[in-house]
């Protein structure tokens, strides 16, 4: 990789937004690391295709700290310093608090939560010593609303919003801009994972993870600090969320995560 290129990193890159994001960013003339904790993830960079940018691909679980770390150490290995920090792993599982498992609800705070601060911990320091650099979080609509039947999933993101949101301003002197991308939902193979196929949720319209990056890395590269994509009907959703109580939209997200019918299908834990 060359220096005379911004170096950028996105994390849960081997398919849907995460993949996406870094198509735009390989657009935008970004070298890249990407990671994933897949195999896919070698695919994800060939698939990023040829170019005036190299991609790295790094197989690595950001569910423990010593993948965090790993991560780190190949972020910053030749030295270079890292342009663009994309935070987008994350892991979601519906159901019953009552009823799913413990290790479940345990990944979804490991790597939505504890990994998003101890990466962040590392990769903020090192833009605050250069005075320069752009952090990119995927937090969720899911962020605006308590979530009943995903109880830890939607605080996990309510964290990384209002993480980033402080973020933003702390780190505004050091030259550091922060962004949080909230999507709706949206066409990847999140809802096959969190066992969500059987909810109104997971069988209703989605937005193109495509369209979904695309406004996410514009309001990075706008300084904005949070976008609601990609669809009008999630920018409305996430307006009204604003003044609706949330006694109302716990119960709106209940019915929306409840099952219709048919079991969902025993999956993966992690996207």
């Amino acid at each position: 990789m060359t220096e005379t290129r911004p170096l950028a990193l996105v994390t849960g890159a081997s398919s849907g937004i995460g993949f996406e994001i870094a198509k735009q960013l390989h657009a935008r003339g970004c070298d890249l690391v990407i990671a994933a904790e897949d195999k896919a993830i070698e695919s994800a960079a060939a698939a990023i295709g040829p170019g005036a940018t190299e991609v790295r691909a790094v197989q690595v679980d950001l569910c423990t700290a010593d993948g965090v770390e790993r991560l780190y150490s190949a972020v910053t290995e030749d030295g270079r310093g890292l342009d663009v920090a994309v935070l987008n792993a994350g892991v979601g599982r519906g159901g019953l608090f009552i009823e799913t498992t413990l290790g479940d609800e345990l990944d979804i705070v490991d790597l939505n939560v504890r990994s998003t601060v101890h990466l962040t911990k590392l990769l903020a320091r090192d833009m605050a010593k250069r005075g320069a650099g752009k952090l990119l979080f995927t937090a969720s609509i899911a962020a605006t609303m308590p979530g009943p039947r995903q109880a830890v999933y939607n605080a996990s993101k309510s964290f990384v919003l209002s993480f980033a949101e402080a973020l933003r301003e702390e780190l505004r002197p050091s030259g550091i801009t922060v962004t949080a991308l909230l999507p709706g939902p949206t066409d990847t193979d999140f809802f096959r994972r969190a066992k969500l196929l059987a909810t109104r949720i997971g069988q209703g319209p989605k937005d193109d993870p495509a369209d979904v990056a695309r406004q996410g890395v514009e309001a990075l590269f706008d300084n904005q600090r949070k976008v609601f994509a990609a669809s009008l009907a999630v920018k409305a959703a996430g307006l009204i969320n604003t003044v609706l109580p949330d006694p109302v939209k716990a119960k709106l997200n209940q019915v929306m995560s409840r099952p219709t019918g048919y079991a969902a299908e025993s999956t993966p834990r992690h996207r």
